[in-house]
């Protein structure tokens, strides 16, 4: 019975130490995934204006996917080097508009 009982304990003990490496690991990755996004948001507000800012936080509650690829691209063009201005409100509604598809209108006619 007794060298039941040590097994386990060793085998809690074993379960718990991994479930603690689970955890600082979660940590870690979520630590990491903050600092990447503070640096994101930092390079977006060196290029763009406040109302460009606003803008994509308003497209982000709404369409996150979108809002993202968007950053994304603007990011990519910035790290390159290819962009050679700030982007204003007006810019980004231009890339908005080539990057959101078209929805089609459904009209119903009646006869």
């Amino acid at each position: 019975m007794e060298m039941e009982d040590k097994e386990l304990e060793e085998i809690k003990k074993r379960k718990m130490l991994e479930l603690q490496r689970q955890q600082e690991m979660a940590a870690m990755q979520e630590e990491q995934m903050k600092q990447l996004e503070l640096e994101r948001a930092a390079l977006l507000r060196q290029i763009t204006t406040p109302e460009a800012r606003e803008r994509l936080a308003r497209l982000k509650m709404a369409h996150p996917e979108i809002a993202e690829s968007v950053e994304n691209q603007l990011i990519a063009l910035a790290q390159s080097g290819r962009l050679d201005r700030i982007i204003d409100d007006d810019t980004l509604k231009m890339i908005l508009e080539r990057a959101v598809p078209k929805k089609r209108e459904i009209r119903i006619e009646r006869r």
